[in-house]
């Protein structure tokens, strides 16, 4: 094994695994890919055939190198694709196990749209003077993306999201969210509202997560909801909108976000819904592009979409039955008026009769059966019992 290449997603490995099969169609170079959520047989049988080029992700590479598929003593060239993820706290630990198998000899190259200080003195510490290549100014967004952020209240982020698509004419896009259950459940909410959507998250296994991302390649879905899953990397043609539903956690995620449109050039549009609580972390996203950022007031319709998207609104008649629904009801009469009487509960005569107290004082239970008792003694002492002896008395 020549070179390793290791990245953040299981979704991007694949995608580099492909393009470097382009790249070596007409050579003897032969290259695997590894990653999490399939079958390690068909993986450890490419391996142990021999390849020049290994893309993996850290988890499945130090289960391959644990099971001794994979032996890393050979390898020239490192390449830590999006290596500010890479870098981060979550994969710092298996990133370190997988440096140590590697020869202290090698050419290590780390590739990232965004380098934050802390990461820069990082990845220092892993290499040896290295070099700096910026094609852009560092955190800089696409000039070609025009840039809008909507101030919208939390329970209305659907809506404006729907209004948007309809009003842009989206055919496309990406929609950002920050957490698996909230993508889960957008997903579904703008499926019942007629729009073509699939959802992308961890939670869903490797297999649904590339027929997913091959049908929004293919057209045949509208929109991705998706997390920072598909944020790293992802290189699909002609997006042309990303929509940030919720304001990323971290700035530099906002620079991968809306990466997903407006490539190779093209225009694309980046909308972000600013809810009232999101002020941080919009303020973190100025610091980072160092831009200001306006976030603009939008206008909600007062009516909610029916019908598929792309369908002209159905008109209603003047006298829609469904009005019946909403007309106000006639007051009812109450049920006493209209002959209804409640079933009466039993009677019991010995409840009726009035109280009548004894006429002779008669004193109480306790005390007519207290037993008599001897002069000087309590009458709380109890006598003694004569019981039958088992033992003869003494002479």
């Amino acid at each position: 094994m020549r070179a390793l290449v290791l990245l953040p997603t299981r979704e991007l490995a694949d995608q580099v695994a492909q393009q470097i099969k382009l790249y070596a169609k007409y050579t003897n170079l032969r290259s695997a890919v590894v990653f999490g959520g399939m079958d390690m047989k068909p993986q450890t049988l490419e391996l142990k055939k021999g390849v020049e080029v290994l893309v993996a992700t850290p988890g499945r590479l130090l289960d391959h190198i644990e099971a001794k598929n994979a032996v890393l003593n050979q390898v020239e060239y490192v390449v830590l694709d999006e290596a500010d993820r890479m870098l981060d706290i979550g994969f710092l630990p298996d990133l370190q196990r997988i440096l140590s198998y590697l020869p202290k000899q090698r050419t290590t190259l780390l590739f990232s749209a965004t380098f934050s200080p802390e990461i820069k003195r990082l990845a220092g510490s892993y290499l040896q003077d290295p070099i700096t290549i910026e094609v852009a100014r560092p955190n800089e967004t696409a000039s070609t993306v025009e840039q809008h952020f909507y101030s919208v209240l939390p329970d209305d982020k659907s809506r404006a999201l729907r209004q948007i698509v309809r009003q842009r004419e989206v055919r496309q896009a990406f929609v950002f969210v920050n957490s698996k259950l909230g993508c889960a459940r957008l997903a579904r909410s703008l499926e019942r509202d007629g729009l073509k959507t699939t959802a992308l998250h961890g939670d869903k296994s490797q297999d649904e997560r590339l027929k997913a991302l091959e049908a929004f390649k293919k057209g045949e879905v509208h929109l991705l909801v998706c997390t920072d899953v598909a944020a790293r990397g992802l290189d699909i043609k002609d997006v042309p909108a990303v929509f940030n539903f919720d304001v990323p956690f971290n700035a530099e995620d906002y620079v991968h976000r809306i990466g997903r449109t407006g490539r190779a050039g093209a225009s694309g549009l980046a909308v972000t819904l600013v809810a009232p609580s999101d002020n941080r972390l919009v303020s973190d996203i100025e610091k980072l592009i160092k831009k200001k950022i306006e976030v603009e007031a939008i206008e909600l319709d007062s009516d909610r979409p029916r019908g598929r998207h792309g369908d002209s609104p159905r008109p209603r008649r003047e006298e829609d039955p469904r009005d019946v629904l909403d007309a106000p009801r006639e007051p009812r009469e109450p049920r006493e008026r209209r002959g209804f009487r409640p079933a009466s509960a039993p009677r019991d005569p010995f409840f009726d009769k009035p109280y009548e107290p004894n006429s002779a004082e008669a004193p109480p239970v306790w005390e007519s059966q207290r037993p008599a008792t001897r002069p000087g003694v309590s009458a709380n002492i109890k006598s003694k019992r004569k019981v039958a002896a088992l033992f003869k008395p003494g002479d």
